[in-house]
C-alpha cells in the first residue's frame, strides 16, 4: 500500500522592491549634490515630464560654474552615483589626504591620465584630493605639461566647490585652503 503525498503549498509570494527604487534619496530642492562627472551642483526643482511617452519625476540640478543644467530621473538617481555633500568628517580625510606624499607611478602619461580622470570623475572627495595631491608642483619642481596642468586644474576646481559647498564659503576661499594644505605638505 502506498501513501500518497499531500501537496504543500506554494511558498508565499515575496515582494521584491525593484533595484531602482530608491524613494528619490531624500533630495529636496535647494539641496546641494554631488553628481560624479560635474561636481557639486544644487536641486533647483523636481518637475515631471513626459520622455518618450513615459511620465517620469526629474530632479533639476544647475551647475552655476559650468552654466549648466541637468535632468535626472529621480528613480535613476542613485544609479549614476549621485550623492548629497560629503560629511565634515570626509571633507577632513581629505585635506589631510593632501599632506601625504605623492605617489606617482611609473607607468606611462596616457594610462596615469586616464586613471587620474577616473578619480575625478569617482565624484569620490578623498579620490579627487589624491589626484590633487599627486599633480601638484611645489616651486622647485618641473613644470607640468598641458595635460596634467588640465587635470590638476579640474581636480582642485572640483574639490574646491564641495569644501566652499560643505564650509559653506565661496569656492576662492576653499581653493586658498587646499592649496595652503598642499603647502603644509612641502614644508
Amino acid at each position: 500500500m502506498t501513501t500518497a503525498k499531500t501537496p504543500t503549498p506554494p511558498a508565499p509570494a515575496v515582494k521584491k522592491t525593484p533595484a531602482n527604487s530608491n524613494k528619490k534619496l531624500d533630495f529636496k530642492t535647494n539641496d546641494h549634490v554631488v553628481y560624479p562627472t560635474h561636481g557639486v551642483g544644487r536641486i533647483t526643482n523636481v518637475e515631471e515630464q513626459e520622455v518618450a511617452g513615459i511620465r517620469m519625476e526629474l530632479f533639476v540640478i544647475t551647475f552655476d560654474k559650468d552654466k549648466m543644467t541637468l535632468r535626472v530621473p529621480t528613480a535613476k538617481a542613485k544609479a549614476v552615483g549621485m550623492r548629497k555633500l560629503s560629511s565634515p568628517d570626509v571633507v577632513t580625510n581629505a585635506l589631510n589626504t593632501l599632506k601625504g606624499r605623492a605617489r606617482v607611478k611609473r607607468t606611462m602619461w596616457s594610462r596615469r591620465a586616464q586613471e587620474y580622470e577616473a578619480k575625478i570623475n569617482s565624484g569620490d572627495l578623498v579620490s579627487i584630493a589624491e589626484v590633487v595631491r599627486d599633480l601638484h608642483r611645489a616651486g622647485g619642481q618641473p613644470e607640468q605639461s598641458y595635460s596634467e596642468r588640465q587635470l590638476y586644474e579640474a581636480a582642485l576646481a572640483r574639490m574646491a566647490r564641495e569644501v566652499a559647498a560643505v564650509e559653506k564659503t565661496d569656492e576662492p576661499t576653499a581653493v586658498k585652503r587646499v592649496e595652503g594644505m598642499l603647502l603644509k605638505k612641502a614644508a
